[in-house]
């Protein structure tokens, strides 16, 4: 069982569970300037919300990253979001001390630098466009349109969110074979999340961005906190860094929708907020 905490000690930090979390924990506490801490966005920094236009980050989000990131080798927040929408809606532009972060965008096929303030990308799959043409006569045709919602994501994936449906775990239920079948005619994949089917490229996944990312800077050390089922690759990830000799620490923001996650987690905190206490903590130890 992960270990769980909700001090309001503000340099609390929360003792993992496994001995691989706690020898990621000391990495990151005794050699701040090699660690890279990676975060999930929406119900890891922001709160999941009925409309996903609508979130935001929690409030104390900023503040927290920009009193850690001058301390580490480097923060990236990893998303399936575009990464300017992550941008906008974490409020992360402009921001002091968070000059040199990243934003992964797209699983990494987008990337946003606070220090040039733009994103870089390839050319969007031609998948997506034609997936997302015919995703209303399928709702239609699958008797699940009420309620559901498409999210357009940059033209480099799509995805359909049936947490406002009458019944949202029927919906995703349903839909699940019939988006697969459209996958796969398209060249795409289909991620589930908590209550969220995503149509994307194959090879775009949180594990391969985070990986890519930790070896491109050096990392010595690595954080990585999630909420869904997406971030279990990147859990997967920081499992073969640890593999390969750099320590990591596994964060799951509590939630009981992705059980697997929390069972795999190092420490498990109380969604964003506990996040944020998390963030505060780290940055109140590191010299």
């Amino acid at each position: 069982m992960a270990s769980h905490t909700d001090s309001t000690d503000p340099n609390a930090t929360p003792t993992p569970a496994t001995q691989a979390g706690r020898e990621g924990l000391d990495a990151l506490l005794s050699r701040p300037g090699k660690a890279l801490i990676g975060l999930d966005f929406d119900g890891t920094l922001a709160p999941i919300v009925a409309d996903p236009e609508q979130a935001r980050a929690h409030p104390d989000a900023v503040p927290a990253l920009a009193a850690l990131a001058p301390k580490v080798a480097a923060v990236a927040v990893v998303t399936g979001r575009p990464a300017g929408v992550a941008v906008r809606n974490g409020g992360f532009a402009g921001v002091p001390g968070l000059e040199h972060l990243v934003v992964l965008g797209h699983y990494g096929a987008e990337r946003w630098e606070a220090v040039t303030g733009t994103v870089t990308a390839p050319a969007p799959h031609p998948g997506v466009a034609t997936a997302r043409a015919e995703l209303p006569g399928l709702l239609d045709r699958v008797g699940a349109w009420r309620g559901t919602w498409i999210e357009e994501k940059g033209g480099r994936a799509v995805a359909v969110h049936t947490r406002r449906a009458t019944d949202p775990q029927a919906a995703f239920e349903a839909l699940r074979e019939p988006l697969a079948d459209l996958a796969t005619r398209h060249g795409l994949v289909v991620e589930p999340g908590r209550m969220v089917l995503e149509l994307r490229p194959p090879g775009m996944d949180k594990g391969v961005a985070l990986l890519e990312y930790a070896r491109e800077i050096g990392a010595g050390s690595v954080l990585y906190a999630g909420d869904d089922l997406g971030d279990l690759a990147a859990y997967t990830a920081v499992d073969k860094l640890r593999s390969a000799g750099t320590p990591g620490l596994l964060v799951c923001s509590g939630s009981d929708e992705v059980a697997e996650l929390r069972e795999r987690a190092d420490v498990v905190v109380d969604g964003p907020a506990g996040v944020v206490r998390l963030l505060r903590g780290l940055a109140g130890r590191m010299r």
